[in-house]
């Protein structure tokens, strides 16, 4: 868990940037798609098709070494999401990760999974964490969150693969496998819950009730640049996600009695932003102040930075490649003001989930909701 001492400080200066009052500093949360391969061809999500239309897209994706550059210039920051495509396609992951930790030094590693290749997963997630001993980061937690959005044949169908969901099981007994051997590995399940799955949500959250999972959330589905799917009413209503949240509410709520310290935290946080997500979709609009491209801020695998992937390619605020692989250049160039304009005079609104965690530490009151349900819980 990040200490106090350190997040007190930066919180500050986030708060001061937002309004003008103080240089823009360092993101707190770097996201990194590390690939544009993907071999899922979701319901909610065309990265694979757009993929598999033309797999000759992911040959000019970032390499190792303009990853070293990036990473170098970046330095440090707090949590360290990987994404894709999908993660595992890249053989050279474990590698990525040894840059992030000579680097980036972060307190938190995590990565989701399209599960399709089990054997391969667990082969180079054995990689991943012996580098993370190798460089004095054991003890860092390294979550892997397969997605999951339906049971069985329900599953295959959401994500377009036959077969997706006893590759899922598969990849998920091999993780609760390695986790005897590496403590500081964390399993867990990502679910989406959209238009096409509602129905499903009771069975989808009892049977994740039923694994020894570290960790289970869930997003809600969005049209994101990112995933080429604008055009695409995936989006539930406000009332409908309200329904279907309450099995995940139920849930960590269970699990928040039952726990302590760090995920006592995680849960209490989880629930907060389930309640956010149910008033953004409501309102639709910013309910809390976003700090998009301040405290959060996400490299594609071109080198273009965004301040989020909802935004994603239509309000980049650069790209590195062309930034001569410097960050500062792209982090405080004149785009990059301009795109935070943007967010902090509230023209776009989201729930999208990696945001709105940071968005409530950074707001007091829903803070004081956070307090409140790891101490009276």
């Amino acid at each position: 868990m990040i200490a106090a001492t350190e997040l007190l400080p930066k919180m500050a200066t986030y708060k001061l940037a937002k309004h003008g009052l103080f240089p823009i500093p360092r993101p707190l949360t770097l996201t990194c798609s590390i690939t544009t391969a993907c071999q899922s061809l979701c319901q909610s999500c065309n990265i694979g098709l757009v993929y598999q239309k033309n797999p000759t897209l992911a040959r000019d994706d970032l390499t190792l070494e303009e990853i070293e550059k990036i990473f170098k210039s970046l330095g440090h920051v707090y949590f360290f999401n990987i994404s894709g495509g999908e993660p595992f396609l890249r053989q050279d992951i474990h590698e990525i990760v040894r840059l992030a930790c000579t680097y980036l030094t972060p307190k938190v590693i995590h990565t989701p999974t399209n599960a399709l290749m089990p054997q391969l997963i667990e082969k180079r997630t054995r990689k991943i964490l012996d580098v993370m001993k190798e460089e004095g980061f054991g003890d860092v937690p390294f979550t892997i969150k397969p997605s999951y959005d339906g049971i069985g044949h329900r599953h295959d169908e959401l994500r377009g693969v036959k077969g997706n969901f006893e590759k899922l099981m598969d990849t998920l007994n091999r993780l609760f496998a390695l986790r005897k051997d590496y403590p500081n590995l964390k399993v867990g399940l990502g679910t989406v819950i959209s238009k096409m799955n509602l129905k499903d949500i009771p069975d989808v959250v009892a049977f994740a009730s039923t694994l020894p999972l570290d960790t289970y959330i869930n997003e809600v589905a969005e049209q994101r640049f990112e995933m080429f799917n604008t055009n695409n009413p995936i989006t539930p209503t406000a009332e409908e996600y309200r329904r279907a949240v309450e099995h995940f509410k139920n849930y960590s709520e269970g699990r928040l009695k039952d726990s302590k310290d760090v995920s006592k935290a995680m849960f209490a946080f989880r629930l907060i932003y389930y309640e956010l997500t149910i008033k953004t979709l409501a309102e639709k609009r910013q309910v809390i102040p976003c700090y998009g491209g301040i405290s959060n801020v996400h490299l594609n695998a071109k080198g273009e930075v965004w301040p989020c992937c909802v935004l994603g390619y239509s309000k980049p605020l650069g790209n590195l490649r062309e930034a001569g692989y410097d960050f500062d250049n792209v982090w405080h160039s004149e785009q990059a003001k301009d795109v935070r304009r943007h967010i902090h005079e509230k023209k776009c609104g989201c729930p999208l989930a990696n945001q709105m965690y940071s968005n409530i530490l950074l707001d007091p009151a829903s803070m004081t909701k956070v307090a409140a349900k790891i101490l009276f819980s």
